[in-house]
């Protein structure tokens, strides 16, 4: 009797199991808040036809993949994802390399390496509005910086924020913001890299450049995963310096700034296109996450080596 007594009894939670769960409600409850629900919501509003009416009244008709359809059968949306893909990869390639490259060049820890990577990091730091406004300035075809400078050298002037070459201006000036960031991380991954390796190397024989890729490079992979990662996701989704310098026209339109200009670009209701911003948003957060599912494979791939 006894032992049924016992067996019937509910278990007590332990408190190291509260304390968890009291630790982790507040994480749980704002991830809900900000980030599920609003992709609930971004799903939700891609398969009903919104216009500024019925996202008021909350009456607007389901339409199912209807949407989906006309978005991907547009030539206008595959013109705009390679200029995307133009975008984010030429931006990722030279603000990594180069990021890189000055990383390596502060590890060698000279005078005023301190004062000289801090003032690396002003790009970083400065509001895009202001970033985006000097790059504005400096790329003016008439009074530009850049273009007097092409002058001195007997160039042409380039109308940079133009049609045809507002694509590479905007690459330009990320590429200016996004080196502090991989500067940071991949700096930091070369402090944990053990000194004795290099010396144990110099030893052998192995010159400079020799370490750099027998040594630095495999070391800093998992650091530069993450980075590479991070910098894709940043740009996939960079609105602000587009905007501010070309307000997304031409070669310089990407799927984040169609996303914004469908949905809030346009004055009149007739241009508003709710839920064909979704839909492109949607297709943006596939790609991002398709992107970080690599990244884990070739993380775990990398942990079982």
């Amino acid at each position: 009797m006894s032992q049924t007594i016992t067996a019937n009894k509910p278990r007590r939670i332990k408190p190291t199991t509260l304390a968890a769960i009291g630790f982790a409600a507040p994480l749980i409850i704002y991830m809900l808040i900000f980030y599920v629900w609003p992709l609930i919501q971004n799903i939700s509003m891609s398969m009903h036809r919104y216009t500024r009416r019925t996202f008021v009244t909350g009456d607007a008709p389901w339409s199912g993949f209807d949407i989906y359809k006309e978005i991907l059968s547009d030539q206008q949306f595959w013109t705009i994802l390679g200029q995307t893909l133009i975008f984010v990869f030429a931006s990722i390639v030279f603000q990594y390399s180069i990021g890189l490259a000055l990383a390596v060049f502060f590890n060698q820890n000279f005078k005023l390496s301190a004062a000289l990577r801090g003032a690396f990091l002003v790009p970083w730091l400065l509001p895009p509005m202001i970033s985006g406004t000097i790059w504005q300035w400096m790329m003016d075809a008439d009074s530009g910086v850049i273009n007097n400078l092409l002058q001195l050298f007997g160039l042409d002037p380039v109308w940079w924020l133009q049609a045809d070459h507002s694509l590479w201006a905007v690459i330009i000036a990320n590429i200016w913001l996004g080196i502090p960031f991989n500067l940071v991380i991949l700096y930091s991954g070369l402090q944990n890299i053990n000194g004795d390796l290099y010396e144990a190397a110099a030893l052998d024989g192995c010159n400079a450049w020799q370490r750099f890729w027998k040594i630095t490079f495999p070391l800093l992979k998992p650091v530069s995963m993450i980075t590479l990662l991070l910098g894709f996701v940043y740009t996939l989704r960079t609105v602000d310096i587009i905007w501010i310098m070309t307000k997304g026209t031409g070669s310089s339109r990407t799927l984040a700034t169609w996303a914004y200009e469908m949905a809030f670009g346009k004055g009149t209701s007739a241009t508003i296109r709710y839920s064909e911003a979704s839909v492109v948003g949607t297709i943006l957060i596939v790609v991002a996450l398709i992107f970080a599912l690599i990244y884990l494979w070739a993380q775990r791939n990398e942990e079982k080596r």
